[in-house]
């Protein structure tokens, strides 16, 4: 497991502050470029709840942020980001959709969202690593 995994998981189970889903995805990495937890906390305070009206994922925005912190913003790898995402989430990537195929199955919100977390803490980080922009 990551070093920023890792941290993103200390950071889900922080109940005060809490750390929503853009925040924990984004702020790991923040941490790793020297950025100041403060910062990160407030551009990232409205990523949650699907950027706080059931739209994009937070998760999913705050992985298109880090993904800008490291320079990666061409056409090309933003599409693989979302590529990937929809091998496991093909019926959409919005959080009333997410969240609602959740509750069909069964589960409960919280460990839905952790899980989404770290599954683009998991792809960001791969595809990172692919264009040697992180070697750990």
């Amino acid at each position: 497991m990551s070093k920023i995994l890792d941290r993103a998981k200390e950071l889900r189970a922080i109940v005060t502050p809490h750390y929503n889903c853009g925040q924990s995805v984004i702020l790991p990495f923040a941490e790793t470029l020297g950025m100041d937890e403060d910062t990160v906390m407030r551009f990232g305070a409205n990523f949650g709840r699907g950027m706080k009206g059931g739209a994009l994922c937070g998760a999913i925005a705050g992985g298109l942020v880090v993904l800008g912190l490291y320079g990666v913003e061409d056409p090309v790898s933003t599409a693989s980001f979302y590529k990937r995402l929809r091998a496991s989430h093909p019926d959409g990537l919005d959080c009333v959709t997410l969240l609602r195929l959740n509750a069909e199955r069964g589960g409960e919100r919280k460990p839905h969202c952790d899980a989404m977390v770290y599954e683009v803490i998991e792809i960001v980080e791969d595809m990172l690593r692919e264009m040697g922009k992180i070697t750990d």
